[in-house]
Parts: structure tokens; sequence; C-alpha cells
């Protein structure tokens, strides 16, 4: 099945650059582009898109005020929104997720992790830049209090699996580190979600960070 995406963007040279990159996969198909906030609602509301890729900074509304709109708590029927922006700033990032963002990912993060962030939003998951991903983890966990462990015990590699996911590595790139297939890493991911009572991989980092799998040094 295509995930159909929509792109929102005051610059016509990103919005075709993302274009390229997503379109080279042949399960993902771009259906429209927005240059401002308030045309990318416009088009969202009409075409119904998979997931919305939204730059933060743009004429009108800006991509945090977008979110809110398309996909905030109290939107009857919320759209999946992946925020994609050159400014990796705690309060963009804080802003977004609590618009409902599903994802928030740096221009420069490089094209397999923009695919990835897409292919997750369409099925419900959240991914978020690593770099920003281990910042926040690191500023929220400790606040937090260590979990129970879970009912049915984690193997050596999914315990693995869910360091590296901690440590905001990519499916592609646990697979490398492990000498695994990127389908056994999502097979793993897939038990581990089940044994820890989760719904996606940010939750997943966040349970390892609370419960010390993973210091701050980010070892």
């Amino acid at each position: 099945m295509t995930t159909r995406v929509l792109i929102a963007d005051d610059q016509a040279m990103v919005r075709g650059g993302l274009r390229l990159i997503l379109e080279d996969r042949p399960d993902i198909s771009v259906v429209a582009e927005a240059a401002d906030g308030a045309e990318a609602v416009a088009l969202a509301r009409r075409l119904r898109p998979d997931v919305c890729l939204v730059d933060i900074r743009m004429p009108g509304l800006d991509g945090i005020e977008v979110t809110r709109v398309l996909a905030g708590p109290s939107v009857p029927d919320p759209l999946r929104v992946v925020i994609v922006t050159t400014f990796d700033l705690d309060e963009y990032v804080y802003g977004a997720l609590r618009a409902g963002a599903v994802g928030f990912i740096l221009k420069d993060a490089g094209p397999a992790l923009l695919v990835e962030a897409v292919r997750a939003a369409s099925t419900g998951d959240v991914l978020i830049s690593p770099s920003v991903t281990v910042r926040l983890l690191r500023h929220l966990a400790p606040a937090r209090t260590p979990t129970a462990p879970p009912a049915v015990p984690l193997s050596v590699r999914e315990t693995e699996v869910i360091r590296a996911i901690a440590r905001g590595r990519t499916n592609q790139e646990i697979g490398a580190e492990l000498f695994i297939s990127v389908s056994t890493v999502k097979s793993h991911l897939a038990s581990v979600q089940s044994k820890l009572g989760v719904r996606n991989r940010v939750q997943i980092a966040a349970w390892a960070w609370e419960n010390g799998l993973v210091q701050p040094s980010g070892r």
C-alpha cells in the first residue's frame, strides 16, 4: 500500500529535495506541496494524506500551530504530522510533541531516516532524530521512577536492541551494529513492545533510560 505524503515548507528547493527522496521509494507518493502553514492546513484537510511533513518556520501559521490544528488532542480525526526542520531547539521539540507530532526529524539527518520517519508515522509509530531523542531522554529520565521488570524476561538480543534504540539508532544502524537483518530488528522490536507493554520506539527508549540500561554518557 502506498503512503500518501504532503510536504509543507516555505522553500521550494527544500520541498523539491524532499519530494525526490520520498518518491524514489515505491511505497511513498507525494500528493501535494504547501508553501505556508495556511496552505498546508487547507490541503491536508482536503486531501487527508497519510503523513504530513511540516517545517517549523513558515509564513502565517508556523509548524507547531499547523500540527496543533491537524493533530492536536482536541482534533476529532487527527492527521499524522512529522516535523522536518533545521532548528534543533528544545522549545521546538517539546512544542511539536505536545501539539501532537508523531515525529521530529532534522533536515541533515539523511534520506534513510526521513523515509523511516514517514513509514513509522504511517503505521502510528513515532520517530525522532537520534540526537534529539538522546538529549530529550537524558533530560526527562532522571526525574522518572524505574518501572517494574517485564513479566516475560527480555532476551540478550532484545536488550541489545533496546540499548541501541535508547542511543537513537535507526533500524538500519541497529542491524549493522548487531549483524542482523532489518526484518530481524523489526521482529525484535515487536517482541520488545509486547513484553514492555509500549507502543513505539520512543517509549522503548524512555523505558531503557528510566531503568538504567543506558548511562548518561550514552554507553
